[in-house]
């Protein structure tokens, strides 16, 4: 009889995927959950497949990508030049949209390809402009990069019965926006140029926060997600600045802290954050300076606001400043926010492409060492949450950190 607890054709699984790999300014963790994988039905590369089979709860596997999923390097032939009236600067309904370089667009806005459709949103990069020209990238974004992929089974099941239905491609799934935070060829990708950071309501953000909101931004699984990265980097006894604070500051439960003062701009939401032993009311978008001394904090925090900066150059340069040799400045954030106070460029970019943005403000800020990003999606959403079971995979998490 089949042992119900190993892997076999009959069961459903868990299987948690991570993606690492390297690019020339960063390093890069990719992480998905796949759900009750029916081994019999959906997709997994054979050689993947082979090696799950008689597998149980905690095995890990190293599966080599590029054998898995024929991704290889970059291809010469998928790097076309066209000329830039074939570029849809109107796709975007009441936006004009101008190709920048290292920039990802939807395929659907390029025009004439017998293949190509208006409704397709396979991400292709622009990589050259001349002379009317556009020079554009169709290679996946992890094409010619060396990666690693690990696989953790989690739980085993068998599964009751086997009535048809829809299978997933988990492999495609993951491979969905990694790559994608990365500059193309080491060049610096264009997200300066234009109107990208003003936004739809300009008035003065401190009449937008007047009111206190009591809510959270993320679902419990991405909130989780948020305190196990700090936790990685926080221990007691430390100094910690939250940056753009709010009424919870997404600390580890049990953490004590020397100082935990939190920058913000809603009173009652700081007074309320019991996880905070000081607070500042300071508005970065009309002054982006950090009314503290130099390195006067171990750690700065900032969670699911990022995207709210009008100069975070600036202000990213400020967060340096007021570090201590070898503290980390993290950044966390999802797929949700206010949108007529976030940049407009926000909004444009892929949720991958905004890990790249952020790694630029890290960059121009100067300074900063051991950048990375880290990414997970795929977990269920939990049952008590307000979009389930209309959504039922919780919000993605990105994570984006440096060293001073």
């Amino acid at each position: 009889m089949t042992n119900p607890h190993r892997i076999s054709e009959q069961s459903r699984v868990d299987l948690i995927f991570h993606l690492k790999w390297k690019s020339d300014i960063a390093s890069h963790t990719d992480g998905y959950q796949a759900s009750r994988v029916n081994i019999w039905r959906d997709l997994l590369p054979p050689i993947l497949l082979d090696d799950l089979i008689g597998r149980e709860t905690g095995d890990r596997l190293e599966v080599n990508l590029e054998a898995a999923t024929g991704l290889a390097a970059v291809k010469d032939r998928q790097l076309i030049d066209i000329t830039s009236d074939r570029f849809d600067r109107t796709y975007r309904e009441g936006i004009t949209t101008e190709p920048r370089l290292g920039r990802f667009y939807p395929k659907g806005m390029l025009k004439g390809f017998p293949d190509i459709f208006k409704a397709n949103v396979q991400p292709f990069r622009c990589v050259g402009l001349n002379n009317g020209h556009i020079k554009v990238d169709f290679n996946h974004p992890l094409a010619g990069r060396q990666t690693q992929l690990s696989v953790m089974v989690g739980s085993v099941r068998r599964k009751e019965s086997e009535r048809g239905g829809a299978s997933n491609d988990w492999l495609e799934m993951l491979l969905q926006g990694p790559g994608m935070q990365a500059r193309w060829q080491n060049q610096r990708t264009d997200y300066f140029s234009g109107n990208g950071f003003e936004r739809q309501d300009e008035f003065d953000d401190s009449n937008f926060y007047l009111e206190p909101r009591f809510v959270h931004h993320i679902d419990e699984t991405a909130r989780e997600l948020v305190r196990n990265t700090y936790g990685r980097f926080l221990s007691s006894g430390m100094d910690v600045l939250d940056l753009m604070s709010s009424w919870e500051s997404h600390l580890p439960d049990g953490l004590k802290p020397n100082r935990a003062v939190g920058l913000g701009l809603n009173a009652d939401e700081l007074k309320r954050n019991r996880q905070l032993t000081d607070y500042v009311l300071r508005d970065l978008n009309a002054s982006p300076s950090l009314p503290f001394e130099s390195d006067s904090f171990d750690i700065v925090l900032n969670t699911v606001s990022v995207e709210y900066l009008t100069d975070p150059v600036s202000v990213f340069r400020e967060v340096y400043r007021v570090l201590r040799p070898n503290g980390h400045f993290v950044v966390t954030f999802s797929n949700r926010w206010f949108p007529t106070k976030a940049i407009r460029l926000w909004g444009e970019l892929h949720e991958f492409e905004r890990m790249g943005l952020v790694l630029e403000y890290f960059k121009r800020s100067g300074g900063f060492r051991n950048l990375q990003t880290y990414s997970f999606r795929g977990l269920p959403r939990p049952h008590g949450d307000a979009y389930y079971p209309q959504l039922p995979f919780s919000d993605p998490f990105y994570a984006v950190w440096g060293r001073k």
